[in-house]
């Protein structure tokens, strides 16, 4: 008896792909077909990705981060000539069936998704400050602080801790005031000329593996034909911010994560 395999999606599209830019990528790499949707997909080992394997796997950092890879260039290989629906990391389906089964309940809403999403590209805008820096570069510019500042040099001990702990105070909340303007007016200004735009959550210096902190992470659906007017603006906000103290990070084209509404994916348990 041949022993069943796990079928892993990478992502779906409305004709079929070209699949010979993956070749050495994944193994066996194909799709399955249902009432015009294709569902590119590979067989996988079940000892890596059966529950108990991809169990074990997951807290193997290089095997995740080997395996994510390989998910993200599949993808981006397909979406290169196709617009796609990409599926998270992990996603499996017992059987072929399982998966052209997914497919046909969610015919209708992947085509208008994948509508939505024609001729388009996602960009993601990062934004970070460094709150020692933004500090320093506050108190060399900010009215207020250096009068307090020259109060402090003036006054006597006693006054002089009082004005401190006013400075600091002060320092703190202009530090946050920028904080929100740099992010909030970036936004906005990108959402213009964006189709979607959306905010995620910040990550932390775990994460980003950075010094500074993140303060805006922001993600951007846009017309293709209307990206070099956007990589215009995102280098009009760093001339602006980046000698305030910040810096901001543009990547993409990604696949489309934030916009599609499918980033949960389906199942091995469907």
């Amino acid at each position: 008896m041949t022993r069943q395999q796990p079928v892993y999606l990478y992502c779906v599209v409305d004709r079929a792909p070209e699949l010979k830019e993956t070749e050495g990528l994944a193994d066996n790499l194909y799709f399955v077909c249902n009432n015009g949707l294709y569902a590119v997909a590979s067989k996988v080992e079940e000892e890596e990705f059966g529950q108990e394997g991809l169990k074990r796997n997951m807290a193997d950092f290089e095997w995740v981060k080997a395996k994510a890879s390989m998910h993200e260039r599949i993808i981006e290989l397909v979406m290169a000539d196709i617009d796609v629906i990409p599926f998270k990391f992990g996603t499996l389906f017992n059987t072929d069936a399982s998966l052209k089964a997914m497919l046909e309940p969610y015919g209708q809403e992947f085509k208008t998704i994948l509508r939505k999403l024609a001729n388009k590209q996602e960009w993601g805008v990062k934004i970070y400050c460094h709150p020692e820096r933004l500090k320093a570069n506050l108190g060399n510019d900010d009215s207020e602080i250096l009068k307090i500042e020259d109060e402090i040099k003036s006054s006597s001990a006693g006054k002089s801790y009082f004005l401190k702990k006013k400075k600091d105070e002060m320092i703190e909340k202009t530090l946050n005031e920028k904080i929100n303007e740099c992010g909030r007016e970036s936004f906005e200004l990108l959402k213009e000329l964006s189709f979607e735009a959306r905010i995620n959550r910040l990550l932390p210096r775990q994460v980003t593996e950075r010094e500074d902190e993140m303060v805006l992470n922001s993600a951007f659906l846009i017309d293709k034909d209307e990206v070099g007017d956007f990589q215009n603006m995102v280098d009009a906000l760093k001339m602006h911010y980046e000698v305030k103290g910040f810096l901001i990070d543009c990547t993409g084209p990604w696949p489309p994560y934030n916009f599609c509404g499918l980033s949960s994916g389906k199942g091995q348990n469907e």
